[in-house]
């Protein structure tokens, strides 16, 4: 049976390459990092080449960026140390962020409360930037108390670009400390955090054809982090464990054929998803685009999110049926039946209730792929 994979945002193939020096790294370089002999060394500076090689991409130094275990753990470690370590009283947020960050926020409230404030989203999921900075001024009731945005770049379900320089430019205006999700945005855009003054970011390898595992933080110079992990002085005393060598590896592998390919792939994908989008709109009736997810220019490439006129839950059953793997939304929820938290938080809920597919694309993704899935979706719908 054929299949098409058009799940991209829950993650991505690796790439051949990826798996090549993988491979590589577990057959010779097997040492463990904190070991002083020789293997232990030499396993330990092929970690620090990766990090040297993944702070250049973003114009950060080595310094500043920490491995992890991958995006969920990253925004983890931010948002823990923010509350427990740099004084954080109050975070900035809102409704339509991924689990990582609303779960972890919603414990810290709970557990030392603080203050959590959500930004408005408007009927396509775009954040309310006159309420932001009206909030962000508000003053707290001390003076000594320190406010976290966290905001992500790119929405995980519906693709909505976040203005990210203005956002962190407010951020830096206002004294507040600034944490940007990236995962959805790592290897897919560019990103100068010399120009950007964001504080914190986090990625994820496997969105972007890396391994599964292994994702890092970035966390700017002069911030002071404890370990959410105890047991070791891994990663400069930060993150107890072992590093995943071969993980890191990977991960550095993809990222650099993200970047040396990023225009070109991005054309590519730009194509597909318009293709995609207009081949719906003729064979569809009232069909709509959730969020701003059909516009290339407010919405990532690698995102359509799609709403059926039809209350059908067995859709995406049935895609999978037919061999195509998609989404309703975010691939952690995929086991709920509450539905998605990101569109219940900006559609009316009769429209909530319909059939909305999350079609996400890669590199690899062909427009034989695409007219397969449309020729089955006809069948289905």
């Amino acid at each position: 049976m054929k299949t098409v994979y058009l799940d991209n945002a829950a993650t991505t193939p690796i790439l051949p390459a990826v798996v090549a020096v993988m491979q590589e790294s577990m057959l010779h370089n097997f040492g463990n990092p904190s070991s002083i002999h020789q293997f232990g060394r030499k396993a330990k500076a092929v970690v620090e080449t990766a990090r040297k090689n993944i702070a250049k991409h973003f114009k950060v130094s080595a310094s500043e960026i920490f491995f992890t275990a991958g995006g969920t753990e990253a925004d983890n470690l931010i948002l823990y140390n923010a509350v427990l370590n740099l004084g954080v009283t109050r975070i900035i947020t809102s409704k339509i962020e991924h689990h990582a960050v609303l779960r972890t926020v919603e414990y810290l409230q709970e557990k030392y409360a603080i203050t959590v404030e959500f930004i408005p989203v408007n009927e396509h999921g775009v954040l309310d930037i006159n309420a932001f900075e009206q909030v962000l001024k508000t003053s707290p009731e001390k003076e000594s108390q320190k406010t976290l945005v966290s905001l992500m770049y790119v929405n995980n379900e519906i693709g909505n670009l976040l203005p990210i320089e203005n956002i962190a430019q407010l951020c830096t205006e206002n004294n507040a400390y600034f944490h940007s999700d990236t995962v959805q945005a790592i290897g897919h855009y560019p990103l100068d955090l010399q120009k950007i003054p964001v504080d914190f970011i986090v990625a994820s390898a496997h969105k972007f054809h890396g391994p599964k595992g292994v994702g890092f933080a970035y966390i700017k110079k002069g911030i002071s982090i404890k370990p959410l992990l105890y047991g070791g002085e891994q990663e400069r005393g930060t993150r107890a464990s072992t590093e995943n060598v071969h993980g890191i590896l990977g991960m550095e592998k993809a990222l650099e054929i993200s970047f040396e390919n990023l225009s070109e792939d991005k054309k590519h994908i730009e194509k597909l998803k318009t293709y995609f989008s207009t081949q719906l709109k003729t064979h569809f009736k009232n069909i709509q685009f959730n969020g701003e997810s059909e516009c290339l220019e407010n919405s990532s490439y690698t995102i359509l999110n799609v709403r059926f006129p039809v209350k059908n839950k067995m859709i995406l059953f049935n895609l999978d049926l037919h061999g195509i793997a998609v989404s309703g939304g975010s691939a952690c929820q995929s086991g709920a039946s509450k539905g998605s938290h990101v569109l219940r938080a900006f559609l009316e809920a009769d429209e909530a209730e319909k059939a909305s597919v999350r079609f996400s694309f890669s590199k690899l993704t062909t427009f034989a792929d695409l007219d397969f899935t449309l020729d089955k979706l006809k069948k289905i719908i």
